[in-house]
């Protein structure tokens, strides 16, 4: 008989499995306090369950384990961590410290197919979705190894596109916000612009903060850097976004990765501003982190100062963002693990 993986059982899943085993329901909430909160890595570990009991469920489930293959720390305190999966493929999680803040950058599919090329991710293509257990094992492992430090924040920015695994990343997303009772306001989820689930997510009430890369002002750019634009141009993605059921404190996040003499003018400044009109945003400023063989370059920075400043006139929340961990390639848009 072949063991089932608890680890990659929704909640409802678990129940059921501890309904079948003809166990009490509370076996399942300790089962699930274990696993997401107390991080065990096997059944042998839940010291509240009997050894016999432990023995008889080991028969017929285990608890999966991302294995941790490599982990490196940069000058600013940014880390690196390449997970292997059980199928032997790889990924990557960034772990960036910030004052208060302690973030994880995780990622949702093995590779990428968006195609943007300011991403090094997607240079190897797109291998395979992630299950909901292999994206939030990513915050479990971290969690475990940097006791008694503990994860605030997370962001769906690492490798892979989390709309384009729609459905395990909104199961990953129940299971952090519901069994791991993680704030919604702490987690940020970043997507190129697929419209239909931009939609489909702002109906499903998981009230996560929602970043958009839009990376370009006009249609032109965008559809070279981004070739996810010629399904869902500029005009479609802010127009599902203006739709969106935002509370009225709750802002969208522009992410705008600035390419030298690409997309980085006062024309382009001025362009976003009228392009966000109305919209409840903010806007995130990321001066291209570059990597070998890539034919566009960072921008000055006194082109990115004057394009924050021609947004900050126009009362426009603007920022940019710091580029940590790039001495070991793990600032936005270097991550690419190795594969097999």
């Amino acid at each position: 008989m072949e063991k089932i993986d608890l680890k990659s059982l929704s909640k409802d899943d678990v129940e059921s499995f501890i309904k079948d085993a003809g166990l009490p329901s509370f076996r399942s909430r300790q089962i699930l306090h274990w696993i997401y909160e107390r991080y065990a890595q096997s059944l042998e570990e839940m010291t509240e369950l009997s050894k016999k009991l432990r023995e008889e469920l080991a028969e017929r489930a285990y608890i999966s384990n991302l294995t941790l293959l490599n982990r490196l720390t940069s000058h600013d305190g940014t880390e690196k961590f390449l997970f292997g999966l059980e199928d032997g493929e790889t990924i990557e999680s960034v772990l960036i410290p910030d004052e208060e803040r302690l973030t994880l950058c995780i990622s949702s599919q093995v590779g990428c197919a968006m195609g943007c090329v300011f991403c090094l991710t997607g240079k190897s293509g797109l291998k395979r979705n992630l299950g909901p257990h292999e994206i939030i094992d990513q915050v479990i492992s971290v969690n475990r190894m940097i006791l008694p430090r503990r994860i605030t924040n997370i962001v769906l920015m690492g490798m892979g596109e989390p709309l384009a695994n729609f459905d395990n990343v909104v199961e990953a997303l129940r299971r952090m916000t519901g069994v791991m009772v993680i704030s919604p306001r702490r987690i940020t989820l970043s997507t190129a612009g697929i419209v239909p689930r931009i939609a489909e997510l702002g109906q499903l009430g998981l009230k996560v903060n929602l970043a958009i890369s839009l990376n370009a002002t006009t249609d032109s750019v965008r559809d070279v850097i981004m070739p996810i634009n010629k399904t869902y141009p500029i005009k479609a993605v802010l127009d599902t976004c203006r739709k969106l059921p935002l509370q009225q404190t709750r802002k969208i996040t522009f992410e705008y990765v600035m390419l030298k003499d690409i997309n980085d003018s006062t024309a382009d400044a001025k362009r976003l501003v009228r392009l966000l009109h109305g919209l409840q945003s903010k806007i995130n400023l990321i001066p291209f982190n570059p990597y070998s063989d890539c034919e566009y370059e960072r921008p000055d920075d006194i082109a990115v100062l004057l394009f924050q400043e021609i947004l900050a006139k126009a009362e426009v929340t603007v920022i940019i963002r710091k580029s940590k961990g790039r001495d070991i390639l793990a600032a936005c848009g270097q991550l690419k693990a190795r594969y097999k």
